[in-house]
């Protein structure tokens, strides 16, 4: 089990880090689907293109763009003119679907680097590299390189990766697994679902609202994690109370990605690591599920 003050110190961290600013929202509709959120200011630059039609209530993709072809043609001219402007420093030459559920027909596709601005719904797979010793599980953690756009140098979970644009999940699992630690397909595909947590978190350049599709993978105690794409500069494998003070630590070196932090959580809470009778239990528990908190944003 994991000592009271460790949980404590994890809820308050993710709290703070998942606190949504105090500033209103609107929702941006796209044939007549409320499909993302936009802040005031975002919403006032947006004005400016002549694409959206923005009111003090909502923010609504022009009718004429009927077809998904011409409304992912709107999103990627108004996507690379607000890059012009520095507006998207975070680009990724990575197409995102978006929709109103995962798998279906998208409404259109953006630049993975601009949907956090449009507060668009998005999905990632994240997975729990586990390893089993003296029958106790350790858990590998990956530091993202000091060169990443988003979370540098920061600790995240052995593999993660968005779910860019004709990709399943499964797909996305094989390849971020190769790319982030040298995992090949074959063990890749052994990774087991465990379930989803939502992230709701503000940043520097919009609102993120992603599902992760969390996995366990459990991996020979003699495999070394080896980056390929240059994305990853460290790993370490740690016991699982190491990894509970990482999760909790605020600055420093061992900070870790928020997403990673709520995925490792929710593993932590799925093995029995965290006692349900534990003062913290509750408000940890509901970190995990913000899902409804977002849509309650949606001002129609």
């Amino acid at each position: 089990m994991i000592e009271p003050s460790i949980l404590a110190a994890i809820a308050a961290r993710l709290t703070r880090a998942l606190a949504l600013p105090d500033i209103d929202y609107r929702p941006l509709f796209v044939d007549g689907i409320a499909i993302g959120l936009v802040d005031d200011a975002r919403a006032a630059r947006l004005a400016r293109f002549g694409v959206f039609a923005v009111d003090g209530q909502r923010v609504v993709l022009d009718p004429r763009f009927r077809t998904t072809e011409a409304r992912s043609q709107a999103f990627a001219e108004t996507a690379l003119a607000l890059r012009a402007e520095g507006a998207l420093p975070a680009w990724r030459d990575e197409l995102f679907a978006i929709g109103t559920r995962f798998g279906e027909p998208p409404l259109f596709v953006i630049e993975r680097g601009a949907a956090r601005y449009f507060g668009l719904a998005t999905y990632a797979v994240h997975v729990n590299g586990v390893v089993h010793e003296d029958d106790a599980p350790w858990m590998w953690f990956a530091r993202r390189s000091p060169t990443k756009d988003v979370d540098p140098g920061l600790l995240d979970n052995l593999i993660g990766g968005g779910i860019a644009a004709g990709y399943r999940v499964d797909e996305t699992i094989v390849k971020e697994a190769f790319e982030e630690a040298g995992v090949p397909a074959s063990l890749a595909r052994e990774a087991r679902a465990a379930g989803i947590v939502h992230s709701v978190k503000p940043m520097f350049d919009g609102l993120q609202r992603e599902t992760l599709f969390v996995h366990d993978l459990v991996l020979p105690r003699d495999f070394v994690p080896a980056n390929q794409d240059g994305e990853a500069v460290e790993h370490r494998r740690v016991d699982l109370v190491t990894a509970a003070r990482t999760i909790a630590a605020s600055g420093g070196v061992d900070e870790t990605t928020v997403d990673a932090s709520l995925v490792v959580l929710d593993f932590l809470i799925r093995h029995g690591h965290v006692p349900a009778d534990d003062g913290s239990y509750s408000s940890l528990d509901a970190l995990l599920h913000r899902r409804v908190e977002a849509a309650a944003l949606l001002r129609q």
